[in-house]
């Protein structure tokens, strides 16, 4: 049999092309099982990569039926075979990478927020560079009460990858949550460019909605206007949108303009606290006292608490001429918010004409005192001609 296989001269054996063939096969096989036993002894601690075998087994199955057509599909299956064992510990790194992410916004989806903040905490200190991380991270923090490590971690997100809109509509939250209306502005600015056509309108609706607020409370009401009426445009139904365009309104003295923006809310809304007495405190800077009356009456109904509710009722019963009515109500406002000196203004305006002067004189010194020590006003427009 072996000199049937041998054949030349002076003694030098020749292997023929079948039998050379079974040898490669006899080596290749080995070689390749051993690649692949060290790839799946080095990922006993990794079972995902495991669920990868059937790519294997579809580049080994070729080994199984011989002869090969040439040389050269031998030398494609083996090299296919180095690539994958290769390239199976950077699939796994991403299949592993995948899965904590589905896990950690499962998490925040659910308010499991402790599971949350500890396995972004793992997740960003093993991928560092990983933006989606940081943010998800920050976001958790953020509902966790934690607006220090949730900024730090939201601004490196931003960072990372500038051009992620719910990054930087997250980072908008946080700074709105904080009062800092300017960057919070200029947070939401950049989410709305960068937001693509195709983005959900309510979401761009709210997004329009926050930046009118953040734009109202750093006086700029005439741009705070035109984000009101962007939102109500792509969304008419968004909650509290005529609301806010109406405080817009007054806050620049378009009484008449907030006054149907109000309406319109209540229409649309039914009967809120906050709408409710807006809509009574525009009606009495209008000058329209009697119907501001049926507005902050039932104000002080819905929101009892509310000493600006009180204080307006009062103010809005000493124009209508109800003296003593005026008078129970900012007694009220006093009592709900000492330190407010102008209800003190108003009730020894109202004790003047009840003839109660010795009241009336101390409730104008009282004024006073509280007037010299309030703090300058900043924000919006709400100051009070008392």
């Amino acid at each position: 049999m072996l000199n049937d296989a041998m054949t030349g001269t002076a003694g030098r054996p020749r292997f023929s092309g079948r039998l050379t063939e079974y040898f490669l096969r006899r080596r290749l096989t080995a070689a390749a099982s051993e690649l692949v036993g060290n790839v799946v002894e080095g990922a006993k601690n990794t079972p995902q990569a495991l669920k990868g075998g059937h790519i294997f087994n579809d580049l080994v199955a070729p080994l199984k039926s011989w002869p090969f057509r040439s040389w050269r599909s031998l030398s494609v299956v083996a090299t296919s075979i180095s690539l994958w064992c290769l390239l199976a510990p950077a699939q796994t790194q991403n299949q592993t990478q995948t899965q904590t992410r589905r896990q950690l916004l499962q998490d925040l989806e659910s308010s499991q927020l402790r599971d949350a903040v500890l396995l972004g905490q793992q997740a960003v200190s093993r991928w560092p560079r990983d933006a989606q991380f940081r943010h998800y991270l920050g976001v958790a923090y953020f509902k966790t009460g934690d607006p220090k490590q949730a900024q730090e971690q939201l601004t490196r997100a931003r960072e990372l990858n500038p051009k992620d809109s719910a990054t930087h509509f997250d980072l908008a939250l946080l700074l709105l949550s904080q009062q800092d209306y300017p960057e919070a502005a200029k947070e939401l600015e950049a989410a709305i460019k960068l937001r693509t056509s195709t983005a959900n309108a309510k979401t761009n609706a709210l997004a329009h909605m926050l930046l009118g607020r953040a734009y109202l409370n750093s006086n700029r009401s005439l741009q705070a206007i035109d984000e009101f009426k962007t939102a109500l445009k792509l969304d008419p139904a968004i909650k509290l949108g005529h609301y806010h365009l109406g405080f817009a309104y007054f806050s620049l003295g378009r009484n008449d303009e907030a006054i149907g923006e109000y309406e319109e809310e209540l229409r649309r809304s039914g009967e809120s606290p906050a709408v409710v007495y807006e809509l009574g405190r525009s009606l009495l800077e209008g000058g329209k006292y009697e119907a501001a009356l049926k507005y902050l009456e039932r104000g002080t109904e819905l929101d009892a608490p509310n000493p600006d509710a009180w204080y307006n009722l009062g103010k809005a019963q000493a124009l209508a001429g109800q003296a003593a009515r005026a008078e129970s109500s900012l007694r009220k406002a006093v009592e709900l918010n000492p330190k407010d000196p102008s209800p003190h203004y108003q009730l020894a305006r109202v004790l003047e004409k009840l003839g109660k002067t010795e009241e009336a004189r101390s409730e104008r010194e009282r004024f006073a005192e509280l007037k010299k020590a309030q703090p300058a006003a900043a924000g919006m427009a709400t100051g009070r001609d008392q």
